[in-house]
């Protein structure tokens, strides 16, 4: 029987139900799911790289097929070295469509054998963002039905009151 991988990438900082949400839902469909912590030089994120990584492997500790690993180059090329050929994203709205449809179209253009598969989000975290959850955080605010509790825990000890 083939196994069959894909790539979930994203900064996660920090991971929300949200993605959580696409994470659980493509583990049920891929054989191994990689979760892929992407490096922006262009962000200057909340938690650290392996900071942001321990809270997904809490996240996900749940779900024995996914591997938690972090990538720095093109994610075309990560996904050539681990043998995956699909890449998972999650959509929000419209909006986040016309991006990720350049994103895609690009990863396809420098390796047409892989391939992006688009997955509608949970109506209920539609609005949800790492950047909306840090700023409730910041303020103290209840972000539990938002992230899960290592990460809820995380957002506490960093915005200490």
């Amino acid at each position: 029987m083939k196994q069959v991988s894909a790539i979930c990438p994203g900064t996660f900082d920090p991971i929300t139900n949200g993605h959580l949400d696409i994470i659980e839902r493509a583990a049920a469909i891929f054989d191994t799911l990689y979760v892929a912590v992407l490096i922006n030089s262009s962000k200057k994120p909340l938690f650290s790289l392996e900071e942001r990584m321990a809270l997904i492997k809490a996240a996900t500790a749940h779900l024995p097929n996914v591997v938690v690993e972090s990538s720095s180059g093109l994610l075309v090329h990560y996904a050539k070295a681990k043998g995956a050929k699909t890449i998972v994203r999650g959509l929000r709205a419209v909006s986040d469509f016309e991006y990720e449809m350049q994103i895609a179209a690009m990863n396809r253009t420098i390796d047409p054998e892989v391939e992006t598969f688009f997955m509608m989000t949970n109506t209920q975290y539609s609005f949800l963002s790492s950047s909306i959850v840090k700023e409730v955080a910041q303020y103290h605010e209840d972000v539990s039905g938002l992230v899960p509790a290592v990460v809820e825990q995380a957002l506490q000890t960093k915005f200490k009151k």
